[in-house]
């Protein structure tokens, strides 16, 4: 099998050895929205929901979950992260959530931003799933990335 790194000559999965490759500055942006109810907006909206206030908490646990990927991902590598950001955007029928992650490192941090964008929308599912149970988590994508051999790219 060519072309894929986790996968050796026999097809097995593999974790890639990035060990020779130079720590260069690296960045990824994701993204993904959620579309809620508005009523279950307007909790997220005024911070008046049960459990907290959504954002706030999303937020938090949008970075948490960057930190943790390669706890979470069997194949990626664990990487000092120097910069963690979400960004939540309320839209009139639902949140968007914008996470960027960088590092000083020698592979790349696509997998802690969409990490850490998913993680922020099932956040705000769960504390506010006992309003509106039709909510729809969708459009979770990669938009940037900057840095290592491939350069920099961004989503058309």
């Amino acid at each position: 099998m060519t072309g894929l790194t986790h996968l050796d000559g026999a097809g097995a999965a593999r974790m890639v050895d990035v060990g020779a490759k130079p720590a260069t500055a690296r960045e990824a942006t994701a993204a993904g929205r959620i579309t809620l109810s508005p009523e279950a907006l307007a909790l997220v909206r005024d911070a008046t929901a049960k459990k907290g206030d959504v954002l706030a908490v999303a937020r938090v646990a949008g970075i948490m979950a960057a930190k943790r990927t390669a706890e979470l991902i069997p194949l990626c590598h664990p990487l000092p992260l120097t910069r963690v950001a979400i960004e939540l955007t309320l839209l009139a029928d639902g949140v968007e959530v914008t996470a960027t992650c960088a590092t000083t490192g020698p592979t790349g941090v696509e997998m802690e931003a969409l990490t850490a964008a998913s993680v922020a929308l099932l956040t705000i599912y769960d504390m506010v799933k006992a309003v509106d149970r039709h909510m729809v988590i969708d459009n979770v994508r990669v938009l940037a990335k900057s840095g290592g051999k491939s350069g920099d790219w961004q989503a058309p």
